[in-house]
């Protein structure tokens, strides 16, 4: 049986014993429903993990022993910023899932004009907390140990308008003419823009390309902004990524 391995947002020190916080405690004792000295691997975003076992369990906490330091990491020697337009329903979970899984560095969501999502106040703090919580349950079962960083969600325009990293600017359209394979290497990172369901406007294409975001395609067929993304993350990942 694979070992359960659990985020837990603490100093983490080998040979000390820590209180499970309340995620963790609900998802090694009342999902898995591990018993003392059951064995599982504790990581707390900074890098690296530790191998545990269980102390103590009662019916509303459990402690772990941490064990021995994992120094492995899994993240790609490509950075990539996903700046995904925010879709409906649940396919902006199934999204930041596999972006997580395919070696995202980082993901902004973005209002866009023909998103049709409409996000503020409270319902938009509790709505980033859930995304924040998809990517630690994707780092869960992936094997990251570092987590990708969910931004506060921002227009489309603002986020263009920031200062960012130098690297490569890529805009996925489908009417592009030049492809992934037709470029060189980014010497740093990639900044991949993906627009919401029905795309991004002219208007948003044209503010995106005076940002120096170069259009590129990954065929010949329109794809969902679901599987755009991903299919974008997975064709860098074998061009220039792990």
């Amino acid at each position: 049986m694979r070992i359960p391995r659990i985020y837990l947002p603490l100093p983490l020190t080998v040979g000390a014993t820590v209180r499970l916080d309340d995620n963790a405690f609900n998802h090694a004792v009342r999902v898995l429903r591990l018993k003392p000295d059951a064995a599982l691997i504790l990581f707390n975003g900074q890098g690296g993990a530790f191998a545990a076992t269980l102390a103590d369990v009662s019916k509303r906490e459990a402690w772990a022993r941490l064990l021995e330091f994992l120094p492995g990491e899994v993240e790609s020697p490509l950075r990539v910023i996903l700046g995904q337009g925010i879709s409906r329903g649940d396919k902006m979970d199934y999204t930041l899932q596999k972006a997580v899984e395919l070696g995202a560095a980082a993901i902004q969501p973005l209002f866009t004009e023909r998103g049709g999502v409409d996000l503020s106040g409270e319902r938009l703090t509790r709505k980033v907390q859930h995304w924040r919580s998809i990517v630690i349950g994707a780092c869960e079962q992936c094997g990251r140990n570092r987590l990708p960083e969910v931004y506060d969600p921002v227009r489309l325009a603002n986020w263009l308008a920031q200062p960012a990293e130098a690297g490569l600017r890529l805009l996925l359209d489908p009417a592009a003419e030049l492809g992934l394979r037709r470029l060189e290497s980014p010497a740093g990172p990639v900044m991949l823009l993906i627009g919401a369901e029905g795309g991004l406007s002219p208007a948003e294409m044209a503010q995106a390309r005076q940002a120096r975001f170069l259009g590129v395609r990954l065929g010949p067929r329109i794809l969902r902004t679901e599987t755009a993304g991903l299919a974008a993350l997975a064709a860098l990942q074998a061009l220039w990524g792990d």
